[in-house]
């Protein structure tokens, strides 16, 4: 589930809590908490090559069994401060992206998302400057070794960081993401509880799993270090559960100052721990509105940014201990069918990462 999501559930919770409080004077069974239905918008445009993807959809009434409806059919479109325009294609339902060949952004231009739905409701963001993103000047790890105690077992880690420069000029946001790549053969695999295993199915063709920090959100502002060097700032967690080296691709987005705030306040929500004095949940301000009825809430925030990216290997050969490895794959031979194809997806890919030596 999105950070985008949660803020929302969260908001619905509050409020289902404070009626159950007050319900305590005259016992009755509450109705089911509903919220007006309103679109939520993921998504962003960079200065590195696309595609671009948009995720739509709707907040349904809160139950113990929250959901959110895939919004489809719509027709969505970015467009730049020079005319340029690219209409995404919508694959899967509810997901939109630009062709791999199609729109790009350029530091230094605005854009813009519109989208159109298929009940002909029109939405608008706000316009957004593409900022160029400084360089990443290094980026490392550190071998951390905790030994075990008596209620705890070791463990053996290596932290990320990296080093860039903050530009003279003021008012810098920064966001920081990664994403390991690990080769696989097997495309699937089924869980057989009788001898604790898995089972495959290898794949047809290379094939790479995915693995990204989803619910991390690691951003900072030049507010106190304005022109200063950003030195050891922490990027992941790489965890031993392999010898091999580990690959990793670091991405450096430079955010304008609405966006920092959106995730500021994302972050601010989602880490609340539901004590007594936590600030209560309240909607996180975006850029988006619906043009064809002012009142409706919309959620969520369209970016753009300029990208810095690097890669990383981290040497886990001299990791004290034992790997925490996953359970073994049996692919029995024959399969039926022999092989899958591998997936084009957020987890998994064909396409060789851009670094990948081995």
């Amino acid at each position: 589930m999105s950070l985008y999501k949660r803020g929302i559930i969260a908001l619905s919770s509050f409020l289902g809590l404070i009626a159950v409080v007050f319900s305590c004077i005259t016992p009755f069974q509450p109705d089911t908490l509903s919220i007006p239905s309103s679109l939520v918008v993921e998504g962003q445009i960079t200065n590195q090559p696309g595609p671009y993807i948009i995720k739509l959809s709707n907040t349904a009434d809160y139950s113990f069994k929250s959901l959110n409806l895939v919004e489809s059919g719509a027709t969505v479109s970015i467009t730049d401060n020079l005319g340029n325009q690219e209409v995404l294609k919508e694959s899967p339902i509810g997901t939109y992206q630009t062709a791999a060949s199609g729109i790009q952004g350029v530091v230094g231009r605005r854009y813009k998302l519109t989208i159109q739905t298929k009940a002909g409701k029109r939405y608008e963001s706000d316009t957004e400057l593409l900022s160029a993103a400084p360089p990443i000047l290094n980026a490392y790890s550190e071998s951390v070794y905790t030994p075990a105690t008596g209620s705890t077992a070791s463990k053996q880690i290596w932290n990320v960081y990296l080093d860039t420069k903050d530009p003279d000029t003021l008012g810098n946001y920064y966001k920081w993401n990664w994403t390991h790549y690990e080769f696989t053969d097997v495309c699937q695999k089924t869980y057989v509880s009788r001898i604790n295993s898995y089972t495959g199915i290898s794949c047809c063709t290379d094939c790479w799993n995915i693995t990204r920090c989803y619910n991390c959100i690691n951003i900072n502002s030049d507010v106190n270090i304005n022109g200063k060097a950003i030195s050891r700032q922490p990027i992941a967690e790489v965890p031993f559960t392999s010898l091999s080296r580990y690959y990793i691709e670091i991405e450096q987005q430079a955010l304008s100052r609405g966006t920092y705030e959106f995730w500021k306040s994302v972050k601010q929500l989602t880490s609340n721990t539901g004590g007594l004095f936590d600030a209560a949940p309240s909607s996180v301000q975006g850029n988006l509105r619906c043009t064809s009825n002012p009142s409706e809430v919309v959620y969520g925030y369209f970016g753009a940014m300029g990208v810095s990216v690097t890669y990383l290997y981290v040497d886990r050969s001299s990791g004290k201990g034992n790997p925490l490895v996953d359970l073994p794959v049996n692919v029995p031979y024959p399969t039926n069918p022999p092989c899958i194809t591998c997936e084009n997806s957020l987890y998994q890919t064909p396409t060789k990462p851009r670094w990948w030596t081995y």
